[in-house]
C-alpha cells in the first residue's frame, strides 16, 4: 500500500503543472462543490484563487494542479457537468498571462539591508514595511519569478511568507469558448429525457 502511494506521488510530481480557469455562478457553496469534485477525481490542488468578474452574477476560479492530458480532459468534462459551471478551460503558459502576489517578511540587521535592497531592485520588488529587525517585500509576477526571488532569500532568516496562488487571463480578444451563449451551456448540462445524468458524481 505504501509503495502504491509513493508511486502516485512520483507520478504527480512528474506530471506538468496545469492551470484551469472556471467561470461559475456567484452563489454560496459553489467553491466547495468545485474543490470537492477536484479532490474526488484524485487531484491535489496546488493553489486556488477566486475573483470577481465584470458580471456580478459570475465568479472566476483559477486552479493550479498537476496532471497529464487524459486526466485533465476528464476533469474538465466532469466539471462542465456541474450546473453551477458556465465555462471551464485550460490556460496554457504561451497563450495566457499568469501572475502571483508574494508577501515576504525577512529578519535583517543594518548590515544586511543593503544586500536585500539590491535583490529587491533586481526583481522590481517593493519594500512595504521596514522595522529595526525585519523587512517586508511585495512582489508580483509569474510563478517562476516568485520562485527565483525566494531562492535568493534562502540564505536569510525568513520569518513569514504568503503567496496568493495564480490568477490568469488569456491573451487577445474574446475566445471561441467564451462565445458560447448561456442557454447552450445549460442545454449541454441537462440530461436527455428518460436518462440519468448525475451532475457531479464520479
Amino acid at each position: 500500500m505504501q509503495q502504491n502511494q509513493n508511486s502516485n506521488k512520483v507520478a504527480e510530481t512528474a506530471a506538468p503543472r496545469r492551470v484551469i480557469s472556471l467561470l461559475v455562478d456567484n452563489h454560496n457553496g459553489v467553491l466547495a462543490r468545485v474543490s470537492s469534485l477536484f479532490c474526488r477525481r484524485g487531484f491535489n490542488i496546488d493553489s486556488l484563487t477566486v475573483s470577481a468578474t465584470n458580471d456580478p452574477a459570475v465568479s472566476r476560479i483559477t486552479v493550479t494542479l498537476h496532471g497529464d492530458d487524459a486526466a485533465i480532459s476528464q476533469l474538465i468534462l466532469q466539471t462542465e457537468r456541474l450546473e453551477v459551471t458556465r465555462q471551464v478551460f485550460e490556460l496554457t503558459p504561451d497563450k495566457s498571462l499568469q501572475r502571483e502576489l508574494l508577501l515576504l517578511k525577512v529578519a535583517c540587521n543594518t548590515a544586511e539591508r543593503a544586500e536585500m535592497r539590491e535583490i529587491a531592485t533586481i526583481y522590481k520588488s517593493k519594500i512595504i514595511d521596514l522595522s529595526p529587525d525585519s523587512m517586508v517585500f511585495e512582489l508580483t509576477g509569474r510563478p517562476e519569478k516568485i520562485n527565483a526571488f525566494l531562492k535568493m532569500f534562502s540564505g536569510y532568516d525568513i520569518l513569514e511568507l504568503c503567496r496568493t496562488g495564480i490568477t490568469a487571463l488569456e491573451r487577445g480578444g474574446k475566445h471561441p469558448h467564451m462565445q458560447k451563449p448561456p442557454q447552450e451551456v445549460r442545454a449541454a448540462q441537462l440530461p436527455l429525457p428518460g436518462t440519468h445524468c448525475p451532475q457531479d458524481e464520479e
